[in-house]
């Protein structure tokens, strides 16, 4: 059994097409094709139902896929501790965030981190909480930087730093007279919210709701930008985190809201040692994260 063969049927188990696997590792298909068979004659046991339609994984390539990953995972890290001895940290690491994180608190800490570690690429994949944690749990991103708690099997999860949530108002409406707000001055309030799924969202409603009371929302976004934009055009009030706030809106006042933060933190996969790539990643976050709000 060799590395390059564990390669191939992996390549072959993601996208269930030879073809597209063998492009994935620049190999013609025929060769892949004859690795995948002389694995197979190796063990003893078929790896994959053919037919036209798809390939399909048989209960042996199942059990076969995880040690593969696993195997080729400490190849991996085996390489980058070689590499890390002589001083040089490299590889790639896919890192999911919110869009109510990363526009505010990624540019300038990614941009610090690069300058350290030249030869790591970073892959930014902005999503809601919901599909960051299906991605990892595929293994299609190594982390995601989200609003804890996150509460799945397989994830661990760090917390990083605590934000205040803020009331965003239009710049003439009577709320902006008060330094401070509650729940109870919002309850009559039209809300303009992030879309349906993020987080963000979600915890507002769940604030309003425990203080007894569900807001008439008149406009939704996917882009905290926008939300502020309606804001500042009269339709409404929002709650938006603090490291969104840094750059002064027209129209827009802000106002602090007794009671309600986000934990910002990071996940990933319980089952997997991060690379030392990613790890070094976590680390320069986790250091750069002290103040992060108050440090827009």
């Amino acid at each position: 059994m060799e590395l390059h063969q564990l390669r191939y049927f992996l390549a072959v188990a993601r996208t269930k097409h030879f073809s597209r696997a063998a492009e994935q590792c620049h190999v013609a298909q025929p060769s892949l094709s004859q690795q995948i068979m002389k694995l197979e004659g190796e063990l003893g046991e078929k790896l994959f139902e053919r037919t036209k339609r798809e390939v399909a994984l048989t209960p042996a390539g199942d059990l076969l896929m995880a040690h593969a990953e696993r195997v080729l995972a400490e190849v991996e890290l085996a390489r980058e501790g070689v590499r890390e001895l002589r001083g040089l940290v490299r590889g790639r690491v896919t890192l999911g965030v919110l869009p109510t994180v990363a526009p505010y608190f990624l540019p300038q800490r990614l941009r610090a981190f690069t300058a350290k570690f030249p030869a790591v690429e970073v892959v930014v994949n902005e999503d809601t909480t919901s599909q960051l944690t299906a991605a990892l749990l595929a293994k299609e991103i190594d982390l995601a930087i989200v609003s804890l708690p996150v509460e799945r099997a397989g994830l661990v999860a760090e917390k990083f730093f605590d934000e205040k949530l803020l009331v965003a108002l239009p710049a003439g409406h009577v709320l902006a007279k008060k330094r401070r707000l509650t729940l109870d001055d919002l309850e009559q309030e039209a809300f303009i919210l992030m879309k349906e799924g993020h987080c963000l969202s979600g915890q507002a409603l769940q604030f309003c709701r425990m203080n007894g009371f569900a807001p008439p929302v008149s406009f939704r976004s996917a882009q905290i930008e926008t939300v502020l934009a309606f804001v500042a055009k009269g339709w409404g009030v929002s709650i938006v985190p603090e490291m969104a706030c840094g750059r002064p809106m027209p129209g827009v006042r802000y106002r602090a809201l007794a009671g309600m933060t986000r934990s910002i933190g990071i996940i990933r996969r319980e089952a997997r040692a991060l690379s030392h790539a990613g790890r070094a990643l976590v680390d320069f976050l986790r250091v750069g994260s002290g103040g992060a709000a108050a440090g827009r």
